[in-house]
């Protein structure tokens, strides 16, 4: 299992990094079988997000860090060096790039872009 993780560097310059996740096999929740599951975050907040078909934001930093969940649609995100990752249902985009440059976000599917997104600060 894995996600994509954009972060900012000491300059600000933002990038991707491909990031595997760790599982290992636990009782989760007893009488079940074991699971294979990660180590727990803690989180602040949980909201759903919706981007109409067609809508292009200006770049910018995210607010907060964050994990996205897409349930529908796509996006296509590009850091500010310049390398893209298209967000398609099933994936988990986790956003640090905080301070500098930021990215860009377009919807690229016909259909709306719908996702989860989980709040850490």
């Amino acid at each position: 299992m894995r996600f994509q993780k954009l972060f900012a560097d000491e300059l600000g310059e933002s990038h991707w990094l491909e990031v595997e996740v760790n599982l290992e096999e636990h009782v989760f929740a007893p009488p079940a079988q074991n699971v294979e599951i990660s180590e727990p975050e803690p989180a602040k907040q949980m909201m759903f997000l919706r981007l109409r078909a067609g809508w292009d934001e200006p770049v910018h930093p995210t607010p907060v860090r964050q994990k996205l969940i897409c349930l529908s649609g796509a996006v296509r995100v590009t850091a500010s060096d310049g390398s893209a990752r298209d967000i398609v249902r099933g994936d988990v985009w986790h956003m640090e790039d905080r301070h500098g440059k930021g990215h860009h976000t377009r919807v690229t599917s016909d259909e709306d872009f719908e996702a989860v997104i989980v709040q850490f600060d």
